[in-house]
């Protein structure tokens, strides 16, 4: 039955299945989802609903994991003002996505011949060896997936092109789900410990390499693009602005990228290009620029910025916590914040909480998935979940 729910939904055909089990209309014109019909809110929603008009929860640094014990003895004798932005982990992609996280964040570093980071110097300063395992998927060109090289490298998905198959298989299984965004951090910076490797510069082959690893595992079709949303006009930021996302029922079961850096390695993914004419990743820059359609906007200050962006048409990421400052004080302004604020995609460190610190958690309201975007006319959810 899920698969027959999925098509009409995606189809738009505007049926439901009733309880004797015959299908009727759906009306689609309804002010509301509760007003469509029995069994027909999804439909409702599906055509009425577009991407921007929803809000989800999902995780920031999705790959990490904890650091080692002796690493991080390291680092609270060093850095004793600093260690504890690093201590939180994640459980494995597929684990969040089953949990409800429909954003998921991965930094990269480029390393087209591979090894470059296979023995990482924190390890060598702290006496610890490198597995066999970690060495083999580290010697295998491609991008790479961690937080700090040589310190806080442990990643639940270590090879990039891995975490795009994990997340394109649970895809594939769960084909209703809201639309996932992958939002992505490239750097390309010197190594904090001496004797420690520096990162690749992501240039303009960098990123066409980039494009091209996403290409290997997802087809067109399973993304959300920056061409598809632009259409036949002329700039990326008039679509967003004039026609608007696709509906909820085009974006079910797909997902987007983007890319969350400034200046240079913006203007390097675009390669010359004024509206990201065929890019996969969408890029985060100002309300202005011709490939404006999302941003990410992760400080409390950007509030009025991001209810302002928002009613005009643009996806917006921002943050609920950083730096494990929220979890070990257990307060829950900037949360209670960043969820109201209208961004499409909270991020957190803590879906759950962690026991070492408080209860802190974050998640959508009334443990939904995903729901009504709160500044987007939310009543026409009727307060029933969107996912």
């Amino acid at each position: 039955m899920m698969w027959r729910n999925t098509l009409v939904a995606a189809l738009g055909l505007g049926l439901a299945m009733a309880a004797g089990g015959a299908a009727q209309a759906c009306d689609l014109a309804a002010p509301d989802a509760a007003k469509a019909g029995p069994g027909c809110a999804r439909a409702w929603m599906d055509h009425n609903l577009r991407l921007n008009d929803l809000m989800t929860v999902g995780t920031h640094n999705s790959y990490k994991q904890a650091i080692s014990d002796p690493i991080m003895a390291l680092l609270k004798a060093r850095a004793p003002d600093r260690w504890q932005a690093l201590d939180y982990s994640h459980p494995s992609l597929t684990e969040q996505l089953n949990d409800g996280a429909r954003a998921l964040e991965l930094d990269l570093v480029y390393d087209p011949q591979g090894g470059r980071f296979a023995h990482p110097a924190g390890m060598k300063l702290t006496g610890q060896a490198v597995s066999p395992d970690y060495e083999a998927a580290m010697a295998r060109p491609g991008f790479k997936v961690m937080h700090v090289q040589d310190l806080d490298f442990r990643s639940s998905c270590p090879v990039f092109i891995d975490c795009l198959r994990a997340i394109r298989a649970w895809s594939q299984a769960h084909p209703g789900h809201a639309p996932i965004l992958i939002t992505m951090n490239t750097n390309d910076e010197p190594s904090l410990v001496p004797g420690g490797v520096a990162e690749l510069p992501f240039d303009t082959a960098a990123y066409d390499a980039l494009d091209a690893e996403i290409a290997q595992v997802f087809a067109r079709g399973e993304l959300i693009t920056p061409d598809q949303v632009r259409g036949d006009y002329r700039t990326l930021r008039e679509a967003v602005l004039k026609q608007g996302w696709p509906t909820l029922g085009q974006a079910r079961g797909k997902i987007l990228f983007a890319l969350d850096e400034e200046g240079r390695h913006i203007d390097a993914y675009r390669g010359g290009r004024s509206s990201l004419q065929g890019r996969l990743l969408f890029v985060n820059t100002d309300e202005a620029s011709p490939d404006a359609a999302y941003l990410t906007l992760n400080e409390p200050s950007d509030r009025p910025r991001i209810a302002a962006a928002v009613k005009a048409g643009f996806l917006v990421r921002t943050r609920a916590d950083a730096d494990t400052v929220e979890a070990r004080a257990n307060t829950v302004t900037r949360r209670d914040a960043a969820l109201t604020s209208g961004a499409q995609y909270v991020s957190t460190d803590y879906p759950h909480p962690d026991p070492r610190l408080s209860s802190y958690q974050v998640r959508a309201p009334g443990g939904a998935v995903t729901v009504c975007n709160p500044q987007r006319a939310p009543e026409r959810c009727a307060g029933l979940p969107v996912e």
